[in-house]
């Protein structure tokens, strides 16, 4: 009787040196927040509610058992959990975890990942890109006088793009994305010489990724801060001129790393932006997702000030090792799950 040759997704796609390089990664890391007193803690992958941000597709899942039936989510990042904690006084925490995205599969994109999140009372968006690069020394990844590259998100479009984040208009933008000979025509077009119908921030976004990433590639670590308002995500706004985000980036050699922000705590500016976030849900036909209460009566009781950041473990061992791919460092990725 003969058996059937099966093929090699059985195997591990990264090899063993690799999966030795994450096991010391992740010992390093403890050991960077134990140094610092900061806890290690452990909250549900699985929630009742999501992340209603636009951006962002989130898995669901379906429990059936006693008790009846109910949608869960799988946790996009632990921040809602997190917070929770914060507000019960938890002090500075930190978490190591899978988190999942129902979105992109390429290079750099896998639907489950490992995040590295954490928090800092008392910490603003600046004090913790400073910690940040800390944990770059530690890690090996910076020398140490070797200091990150600070730019604000204005100043890096003016910069790489030769366009004003801030002021530029949409026939701007697009005129921009002319000139690099990015190709959008064939998605959604409207009646506007047949562009694409997309807001602001998605052209923004176009540039980011199209025009200056490339280049920021020659950089060894940079960070990108105070976004535009409109993507505050969950960060406070500052009443500059103009008003700017508090909300900061990290990347390493092009690759986004790490996304960073000065808390937002206030719960009815919080309920606020999950409303808005539904109804650009329901504009762009997504899913609807369920606003997380209890993550709003945790912040109505009073979370402390703080600055939180969540950061791609998998794509900082990537330049730990030298890879060039998620395949390269994760033991089993989507396409041998």
């Amino acid at each position: 009787m003969s058996v059937e040759q099966t093929d090699n997704r059985w195997r591990p796609s990264a090899d063993l040196a690799v999966m030795h390089c994450r096991a010391e990664l992740l010992n390093k890391i403890r050991c960077f927040f134990n140094d610092r007193q900061v806890l290690e803690v452990d909250t549900p992958v699985l929630s009742h509610a999501g992340n209603p941000d636009a951006y962002i597709e989130s898995f669901v899942s379906q429990y059936d058992g006693p008790g009846g039936s109910k949608k869960l989510y799988l946790q996009s990042s632990p921040e809602f959990a997190m917070k929770r904690l914060l507000s019960s006084g938890s002090g500075p925490i930190y978490q190591i975890c899978k988190a999942f995205r129902n979105e992109e599969l390429s290079r750099l994109h896998n639907p489950e990942f490992t995040m590295l999140e954490w928090y800092r009372p008392g910490f603003g968006h600046h004090e913790l890109m400073s910690e940040v690069e800390d944990l770059l020394k530690y890690l090996g990844l910076l020398s140490g006088d070797q200091r990150v590259l600070k730019m604000t998100y204005q100043a890096l479009f003016e910069r790489y793009a030769d366009v004003s984040s801030h002021s530029a208009d949409l026939s701007d933008l697009w005129v921009c994305i002319q000139e690099h000979n990015i190709n959008l025509s064939n998605q959604n077009a409207n009646d506007n010489g047949g562009r694409p119908d997309f807001d602001k921030d998605t052209l923004l976004n176009v540039i980011l990724t199209h025009v200056i990433e490339p280049e920021l590639s020659q950089i060894p670590f940079v960070f990108v801060y105070d976004f535009p308002p409109s993507q505050a995500s969950l960060a406070k706004i500052r009443s500059s001129t103009p008003p700017v985000a508090e909300r900061f980036e990290l990347y390493g050699k092009g690759m986004e790393l790490a996304n960073g922000f000065n808390e937002l705590t206030d719960n009815v500016e919080q309920h606020d932006r999950f409303v808005q976030d539904q109804m650009r849900r329901k504009q762009k036909q997504q899913q609807e997702i369920q606003i997380d209460q209890y993550l709003i009566d945790a912040l109505s009781e009073g979370m402390p000030d703080c600055a939180g950041v969540a950061m791609g473990l998998d794509r900082l061992l990537m330049l730990l090792s030298g890879k060039q791919t998620l395949k390269e460092v994760m033991a089993f990725p989507f396409d041998r799950a």
